[in-house]
């Protein structure tokens, strides 16, 4: 049973983690926010989505 409840969290914990990367990557285009200021864990998903949008970031 708790391989099971390991598998589910890592699922809703990525979710979650794909969802901040996409806030986090609006909110730089809209000028709220940094790329220094993404946490560490999520800042190369961001970048990565940038990139797909064709957004230059500065660093």
């Amino acid at each position: 049973m708790s391989w099971l409840r390991e598998w589910l969290l890592k699922i809703l914990l990525r979710r979650e983690v794909n969802e901040m990367a996409v806030v986090y990557a609006t909110l730089i285009i809209k000028g709220k926010k940094t790329l220094a200021q993404v946490p560490a864990l999520i800042r190369e998903q961001v970048k990565e989505i940038l990139t797909d949008l064709e957004v230059e970031v500065e660093e």
